[in-house]
């Protein structure tokens, strides 16, 4: 059997994103302008082009697809996988990870689809030897995955099956925020030094493989591709929403329907922005009320807080004479290792005098890897950094340290104030750090803990800076409340 496919491209922006060899390669637009589809014909379309094995007349393709959780992976990603590449054309596994072998005619394709709320499996793509790899909707998913990805494809089949033809990492995705990775690497945002740092070291790279002649002149390390507004004369995907009613206009009028400006700008017109999906972990933040420009007093004791993980965090406030606590200024990374973030930080305290702070960390960063025995917490120290574990990790009174302060009022004035140019951590208060919204049908329903993203660990920063301070310890606090009576005295002769 042969694999057949009927398939029309969307448009001149998907045509030239599924003729574009870049090592990592793009596709941005809104909702159903074909970003997913192209990229699942585009794999095959690697596969097609692996040499034929002089060993066993094969051409062997591994392939991983990326999705941020599970059930977006088995609703979404894997559906419009069958859709093209039924589960029957092969050998198809459901669980771990779910996979399909590909068996047909010349081509022995393997299939991994990846979640990353599943520590196993991403423990295992990060070790795996790949082809190609797909980023489904990477506006969710962390850089530090695409910079795992860059260092395992390429290297399956080996030299004996005649080598890898043409390794790629493939990534489709809605707009994201400005501030966002995508929006770096695409529009080359160089305004921090940070973001300066990361364009040169590809600029670095394209040239030393074109002087080794590795790569041609037109050819590029990063690409991406912008499909236009979905309402414009312009727009893609015509002929795949025609089957809906009024098709492609239809189809967006009433998408748009009952949405706020701002999921229109994003979904329907392709543009970069920010949208609210979820619910807020923080409803009571005001930004009104809760944000205010705060001057760095050097007399003044100061708070830490710092989470760990793919981006480590760290925000920084300061205790006022009125007991308020004032936070100056936040470090959020988007992708860093445990030894330059403290160096980071490090200089950060430096730049404004700090000598001694309360340093306050999540308590897993105490915890040593199966990999390595260093800690997140001795490299911090290592870094002179003074850092202890919080006195406990429980979301709920993490969550209320937090509202605390901003639930009180000190001299008519709220008791947690945050300085505008903590940029992340104001967005994640106004619910950019949220629950995400559970798929069931009927009333609207969210997942017990906060979803782990770019926003969740500024925020929990925030919340071990809190715990730091000593607003965990008021959270629990019992008021005194005498309800004994008191004892009664007889004065006699």
């Amino acid at each position: 059997m042969d694999i057949s496919i009927d398939y029309t491209t969307p448009g001149p922006v998907g045509e030239a994103y599924l003729d574009d060899d870049s090592f990592v390669c793009g596709i941005r637009g809104p909702i159903g302008s074909g970003k997913s589809v192209a990229s699942v014909i585009k794999l095959l379309g690697i596969a097609e082009m692996q040499r034929v094995s002089p060993v066993d007349g094969k051409r062997h393709c591994r392939i991983a697809i990326i999705r941020n959780t599970y059930p977006e992976l088995k609703t979404t990603t894997i559906k419009t996988w069958h859709a093209w590449m039924p589960a029957d054309i092969g050998h198809w596994r459901d669980e771990g990870p779910p996979t399909h072998t590909i068996t047909v005619g010349d081509f022995d394709i393997e299939v991994m689809f990846v979640a990353l709320d599943r520590p196993a499996d991403v423990r295992k793509l990060l070790s795996l030897e790949l082809t190609a790899a797909w980023i489904n909707e990477a506006k969710e998913i962390p850089k530090a995955i695409l910079d795992g990805l860059t260092g395992r494809v390429g290297r399956y089949p080996d030299a004996k099956h005649g080598g890898c033809v043409s390794p790629q990492i493939l990534m489709d995705t809605n707009s994201p925020d400005t501030d966002h990775w995508w929006y770096t690497l695409a529009e080359h945002d160089d305004s921090t030094p940070d973001k300066a740092e990361l364009l040169k070291s590809i600029t670095d790279a394209e040239q030393s493989l074109r002087e080794a002649g590795i790569i041609t002149p037109e050819q590029k390390l990063f690409s991406f591709h912008h499909q236009p507004d979905g309402l414009s004369a312009e727009a893609e995907n015509d002929e795949g929403l025609a089957q809906m009613p009024g098709g492609r206009i239809g189809y967006y009028t009433r998408a748009s329907a009952g949405k706020t400006q701002d999921w229109i700008n994003v979904y329907v017109h392709g543009n970069y922005g920010y949208v609210l999906d979820g619910k807020p972990v923080y409803p009571e933040f005001n930004d009104q009320i809760h944000v205010a420009s705060v001057t760095y007093n050097p007399r003044l004791p100061v708070y830490v807080g710092v989470d760990f993980g793919l981006t480590p965090a760290a925000t920084l406030a300061h205790r006022d004479i009125l007991g308020r606590l004032m936070v100056f200024d936040e470090l959020a990374t988007g992708d860093m290792g445990a030894v330059r973030f403290g160096a980071l930080l490090s200089a950060k305290l430096n730049d404004y005098g700090i000598r001694e702070a309360i340093v306050t960390g999540d308590p897993a960063g105490d915890q040593r890897a199966q990999t390595d025995e260093t800690t997140p917490f001795q490299i911090l120290q290592a870094a002179g950094i003074d850092i202890k574990p919080a006195h406990t990790n429980d979301f709920i009174l993490r969550r209320e340290a937090v509202v605390r302060g901003m639930s009180r009022l000190v001299d008519g004035r709220a008791a947690l104030v945050i300085d505008p140019r903590c940029k992340t951590l104001r967005k994640a208060m106004a619910g950019a750090y949220h629950y995400k919204r559970v798929q069931v049908i009927g009333s609207d329903r969210y997942q017990d803990k906060p979803d782990k993203g770019m926003y969740s660990h500024v925020a929990e920063s925030l919340q071990y800076l809190a715990l730091g301070a000593g607003e965990g310890k008021e959270v629990v606090r019992k008021p005194f409340i005498n309800r004994k009576p008191r004892a009664a005295y007889a004065i006699t002769d």
